[in-house]
């Protein structure tokens, strides 16, 4: 049963409620037929008569406001006194007491259910002891074992609802816990591909424009000065920086994918960075997925950038090679090399590229590996499974 401290909001009458009122009824009805039976309509019946119309009309009301919560507690205890004062005149009415018993509990906090269902057994059991003439103890004991077996029964069933509240509570808060959670993800997730977007376009395109402002300005006063031609091309990288940098603000989507074939858009993005760049096809074409292309052009796009700021290449080329089960990338240079195991930490002066390149391939997975070593140029090499879910 509820402690007393919580507020008692009956829900409306389910099919155990109906029960018992009928129950009531049946037996207050049956009670008086035998009342009429022994004793007929002489000496007290008024009294009798006066005492059931009220109990029912009493008991009505109270079974009416028990849909509402706290409203019907006072009404009980009027129901109780007029039943116990009709037992005390007409023993025979002793057995309303069983569904009395379970008003009690429905109405009361736990002590004081228990309390007054154990004066409500007592008084029925005595009742029926004198009704049977003092001879039949089993009566006597019948009301009370029957009284606690009843506040016992229903005061587990509150208990196990109360639990079971409590669990759907916990479970509640844990949905809760795990829904922010989630949304903690996907906040440092998109955090991460934004970073590799703005990585692999703003960043890369105004870079290779300071490279062709930084060469046009080494050459501006040497004879048959290149300047000029170093200007024109900082200034077209400038304009697709732009381009690129509206499309991810408002799109984040892969430029030019839309029409045209993945070999040319990765040509188009190599020769952004260095002019004299080649892409290789090897197998047949076939479609690979927006997400695909999109992380294969930026792959390009890094990896070339990396060429032209460490490098010092002559020669740069891409090739795409389409594999029965995924599509394969290698862009690779001449240059200087490096030692893969001992590239630093992303910093703001750079750093990010490697990373960044992992990270899309790893994301749709893929695998990515780079070979390199002092002197002896750089390959670096994304493959990639058609499928999202395929190994």
């Amino acid at each position: 049963m509820a402690s007393p401290d919580i507020d008692r909001a009956a829900p409306a009458p389910g099919p155990i409620d109906v029960a018992i009122h009928v129950s009531f009824y049946v037996l207050l009805a049956t009670s008086t037929a035998r009342y009429l039976t022994y004793h007929g309509v002489s000496g007290r019946f008024v009294v009798v008569a006066a005492l059931i119309v009220a109990l029912a009309a009493l008991y009505a009301v109270t079974a009416t406001l028990s849909r509402r919560a706290g409203a019907w507690q006072p009404w009980v205890w009027p129901v109780l006194t007029t039943w116990a004062v009709l037992v005390w005149l007409a023993p025979s009415f002793a057995w309303c007491a069983f569904p009395m018993f379970f008003l009690c509990t429905r109405a009361f906090a736990s002590g004081t259910a228990y309390l007054v269902v154990a004066v409500l057994a007592v008084l029925t059991s005595v009742a029926f002891f004198n009704f049977s003439g003092r001879t039949e103890w089993a009566v006597l004991i019948g009301p009370i074992c029957t009284g606690a077996l009843v506040v016992i029964a229903y005061g587990q069933i509150e208990r196990d609802g109360r639990e079971r509240v409590r669990l759907v509570e916990q479970v509640a808060e844990a949905r809760s816990r795990l829904a922010e959670t989630e949304r903690a993800a996907g906040v440092l997730s998109e955090r991460e591909r934004l970073a590799r977007e703005i990585h692999d376009t703003v960043t890369q395109g105004l870079t290779s424009a300071l490279l062709h402002l930084e060469a046009a300005d080494a050459a501006w006063d040497l004879p048959s000065s290149p300047a000029r031609a170093e200007i024109r091309i900082a200034t077209a990288s400038l304009r697709e920086n732009l381009a690129e940098t509206r499309n991810l603000v408002h799109y984040l989507s892969s430029p030019n994918l839309d029409t045209q074939s993945l070999d040319a858009a990765l040509l188009d993005a190599a020769r952004g960075y260095v002019p004299t760049a080649q892409v290789r096809v090897v197998g047949t074409p076939r479609p690979v997925s927006a997400e695909v292309g999109h992380a294969l052009l930026r792959i390009t796009q890094s990896a070339v950038s990396n060429v032209v700021r460490h490098a010092a290449a002559q020669t740069v080329g891409v090739t795409l090679t389409y594999l029965p089960s995924a599509v394969a990338l290698d862009v690779f240079d001449d240059g200087v090399g490096f030692d893969p195991n001992v590239v630093g930490n992303p910093t703001t002066e750079g750093g990010f590229g490697l990373r960044a390149m992992r990270q899309r391939t790893v994301a749709l997975g893929g695998q990515l590996t780079v070979e390199s070593a002092p002197g002896e140029g750089t390959v670096v090499a994304a493959q990639v499974p058609y499928d999202r879910g395929a190994e």
